[in-house]
């Protein structure tokens, strides 16, 4: 920021506090205006003094009495940080190699530093890739448009460059877990886009994030045990989260030709009869979460007869059962023997009373207070069962308190 003397066609000067924004000036503040020279003068220390509020420097405090610290009166501007590119570019330029990644796909290679930049940018500041431009300005000071980081994004899209960068990120997770692949963590997010357009990507479907209205795609990630990131892939809006599974196992396994097939652990959307067919006939070893409601009255019989003294008890019932699944269009069955692990969290189970009871009391008050109830105002939300819900000629609510018992 600097101060700025304008002279009006009135004959007067503006005192006024300007900022460079991507090279364009912009005003911040009018400190007054005035035709008397002295007064002019008394603005112009108002307005430095004014600057050092609106954007204090590291320096502000250091007093400037010894004529040796004059040097000291910096601005912001000639600041530069550098934190970033000491850890995270650090970081950064061990995974990436810049010979790697864009070498023999573009003729210029002057990309790797820009994806760098994006990178960093998108650690430091969550949110868009167009606050790259952002990042560069504020830690570089560079400018950027627009139109560069979209033909940037558009680059790595590229089939060649996902795998450099996968291949990348593989080999580092090798290194910090010792080359030993014993288990692999599997899950699938939504990511929503605020357009309301689809395409052969964006389509609406299931919202893990309740944005039902919006064109999403879905990300598959493969992880190690300590969280490190493996391999991923990227599917429509709409594709049903259980079947990305094989899909992302087989690229996976093919992409990186596994010596020793991980044991592949996976949450309950994972759990179809299809699934489990293809671990068990390629000799996958798996572990893949269970949800006690959906299992058989039998099995749940079982379990209502156990004891958990604490939350180091732990029981195990053993399961046979035949799965069912097609194949390039012919029917099979196959007979497994699993084991189903059960166990008690008293932590968890305080939080989901705890947010249980702070949605009953949500649902109480729509009902009591809300004039302009719909239906579907409830039904988004995940404890809407513990309703009687009526759709005649007008809609009424009541809650049914054996379902809140269940």
């Amino acid at each position: 920021m600097y101060v700025r003397k304008k002279k009006n066609s009135s004959g007067s000067v503006s005192i006024q506090i300007i900022k460079k924004v991507k090279g364009r000036s912009k005003v911040i503040e009018s400190i007054g205006c005035s035709k008397d020279s002295d007064e002019i003068e008394e603005l112009l220390k108002k307005g430095k003094e004014r600057i050092k509020e609106l954007e204090p420097t590291l320096f502000d405090n250091i007093e400037q009495e010894d004529k040796k610290l004059k040097f000291l009166s910096i601005s912001n501007e000639q600041i530069i940080p550098i934190g970033d590119e000491l850890f995270f570019g650090k970081i950064f330029d061990r995974i990436i190699s810049k010979k790697t990644i864009f070498q023999s796909v573009y003729k210029k290679n002057d990309k790797h530093e820009l994806f760098k930049a994006l990178v960093i940018s998108r650690i430091l500041y969550p949110g868009s890739k167009l606050y790259l431009s952002d990042y560069l300005f504020y830690f570089k000071k560079k400018e950027i448009s627009d139109e560069t980081i979209y033909r940037l994004v558009d680059s790595l899209y590229k089939d060649e460059i996902k795998q450099r960068v996968e291949e990348a990120v593989y080999q580092d997770t090798l290194a910090k877990i010792d080359n030993n692949l014993v288990v692999s963590f599997y899950d699938v997010t939504t990511l929503f886009f605020e357009s309301e357009s689809e395409d052969d990507l964006r389509r609406i479907g299931f919202s893990k994030e309740g944005k039902l209205a919006r064109p999403q795609i879905q990300l598959g990630l493969f992880t190690t045990l300590q969280g490190y990131p493996l391999s991923y892939e990227v599917y429509h809006g709409k594709k049903y989260e259980g079947h990305t599974l094989l899909e992302a196992l087989k690229s996976f396994q093919k992409r990186f030709k596994l010596k020793h097939k991980p044991i592949v652990v996976a949450d309950r959307g994972m759990l179809n009869d299809a699934n489990i067919a293809y671990l068990e006939n390629n000799g996958y070893r798996y572990i893949l979460g269970a949800k006690i409601k959906m299992l058989p009255g039998s099995i749940k019989e079982k379990i209502t007869n156990l004891t958990f003294i604490d939350d180091s008890t732990t029981h195990e019932i053993e399961i046979d059962k035949t799965v069912k699944y097609t194949q390039e269009n012919q029917k099979y069955s196959l007979d497994i023997h699993q084991r189903l692990v059960l166990t008690y969290s008293s932590k968890r189970a305080k939080k989901d009373k705890r947010l249980r009871e702070k949605a009953l009391e949500r649902l109480k008050a729509k009902i009591e207070y809300s004039t302009n109830l719909t239906k579907k105002d409830l039904k988004l939300s995940h404890y809407a069962k513990y309703l009687d819900i009526t759709d005649d000629c007008k809609v009424e609510f009541k809650l049914n308190h054996n379902k809140v018992l269940q």
